[in-house]
């Protein structure tokens, strides 16, 4: 069954995350929760949940970090997973009924911008890359805040610049060489990299009323395929090179010279244990006053 979210004006991001780009998140989920997986255990370690926590998922996509905090929380905490795309949230979900049922885990389709959450009932809001597409992010951290009960904290990680995500850059740069330049967007549209300024995100949270904004900038590895070709095909496939790749329905000779571009810029990158690909990633934490 498709639910629908009260996405309001953000009815644009409920179509494109319920479109191809969902599908393709979940027709690549293992090797996605691989690719991220440095910086998900780092995520997780500054989130520090315990026993017992009531816990918020922000786009929680195809199910890895509500799953994970689940088991965390423990039997006496709880986890809402919400997520605006239904093939992300359907995985989510068999994921789920795989492991027996998840008792203290409900996922539900949301839009965290005008979602009417339970209010002061929650311990802690945490995202991997949930947060950055919100059409009115002030708007929609204010609202995510009335869910957490004094005291309660945010956490979550988003992008860094574009031109210290050499993941991003590569794939990207390949497919503007071939298929020209996009339209150009407002650095702070809603997308990946629209909360790569640490100032820019610590100014929205502050206007939405939350305190001891911190944000934290680390870099982590992420994990592609055994070899070149492999990790260049995953590139295409998800991310803004696919993106280009699918407004213009390029020529297969098109995509081939992308990829054969991707996998010579990847190669300083491949080593004994694949390709490893740092990211430069913003680590961010609040507090409910």
């Amino acid at each position: 069954m498709t639910e629908q979210a009260s996405t309001g004006k953000n009815a644009g991001q409920f179509e494109f995350w319920n479109s191809t780009s969902g599908e393709k998140w979940v027709a690549n989920q293992v090797a996605l929760d691989r690719h991220l997986s440095s910086l998900t255990d780092r995520l997780f370690h500054h989130a520090a949940i315990q026993p017992g926590e009531r816990i918020i998922d922000i786009g929680c996509g195809t199910g890895t970090t509500a799953l994970r905090a689940a088991a965390a929380a423990g039997s006496e905490g709880t986890v809402l997973g919400i997520d605006l795309s239904n093939p992300m949230l359907g995985l989510a979900r068999t994921r789920a009924q795989a492991q027996g049922g998840v008792a203290n885990l409900s996922l539900e389709i949301a839009d965290g911008q005008s979602h009417v959450f339970d209010p002061a009932a929650f311990d802690l809001l945490q995202s991997r890359f949930g947060v950055m597409f919100f059409e009115n992010p002030t708007a929609a951290f204010a609202n995510l805040r009335t869910a957490l009960r004094p005291g309660g904290r945010l956490c979550f990680v988003c992008w860094g610049p574009l031109s210290d995500n050499p993941w991003f850059a590569i794939p990207r740069a390949a497919a503007v060489r071939q298929l020209g330049a996009p339209e150009a967007t407002p650095p702070r549209a809603p997308g990946p990299m629209a909360f790569a300024e640490t100032a820019y995100v610590t100014e929205i949270l502050s206007g939405a009323g939350f305190q001891d904004v911190e944000v934290k900038t680390e870099t982590c590895d992420l994990i592609g395929a055994s070899d070149i070709s492999a990790t260049a095909d995953f590139a295409l496939n998800v991310g803004p090179a696919s993106r280009l790749i699918r407004l213009h329905e390029p020529s297969p000779t098109t995509i081939a010279a992308i990829h054969a571009e991707v996998e010579t810029e990847l190669t300083p990158y491949h080593g004994a244990g694949g390709v490893k690909v740092p990211a430069r990633l913003n680590f961010v934490q609040a507090r409910q006053p």
